[in-house]
């Protein structure tokens, strides 16, 4: 139960926060994943088309005929999110998780919504395989929103002055 005499973290308290394991964890995760399906879907539009996800069987040719341009730019739009997410490993900040973690939430919940719809033409295999991956995709948007835990105050300043940026927590 929550201490109701305990302190409520403002927002710039909770903006200074480390980021927590989860969200790192998130993080690579998403890089990972967005790097591999970015990459194969912008410079390899016809291969991604006619093969993607491969080991879960092939989801998009069998949405539509191919169209170049919508290929590469899903796969465009997978590396800018992907970039962004690198340099949250980098940078890691609050600031920074939360709002990859509102544009991967956004994007994912969105992108989950069309495929739900859209389940027909799939054997019922690759339609449930396609539903999960979504909903993981999901969970991993949302990771990124869970700031780390706070830690006990320390004595004094770190050395250096500086505050930690990850913790893994």
């Amino acid at each position: 139960m929550t201490d109701p005499a305990a302190p409520v973290p403002t927002p710039a308290a909770t903006a200074t926060r480390p980021v927590g394991g989860v969200q790192y964890g998130a993080l690579v995760a998403t890089v990972v994943i967005v790097g591999f399906v970015g990459a194969w879907s912008y410079f390899l539009p016809q291969a991604y088309y006619d093969h993607f996800p491969s080991v879960l069987g092939e989801w998009v040719s069998k949405d539509g005929p191919y169209n170049e341009h919508l290929v590469r730019d899903h796969g465009a739009m997978y590396l800018a999110l992907g970039a962004a997410s690198l340099y949250g490993l980098i940078r890691p900040s609050q600031v920074g998780c939360r709002l990859l973690g509102i544009a991967w939430t956004v994007f994912g919940i969105l992108h989950f919504a069309y495929h739900v719809t859209h389940l027909g033409h799939l054997p019922p295999d690759e339609a449930v395989g396609q539903v999960v991956v979504l909903a993981v995709a999901i969970v991993l948007a949302v990771m990124l929103l869970i700031p780390g835990r706070t830690a006990a105050p320390a004595a004094g300043p770190p050395p250096g002055g500086e505050s930690p940026t990850r913790t893994g927590r």
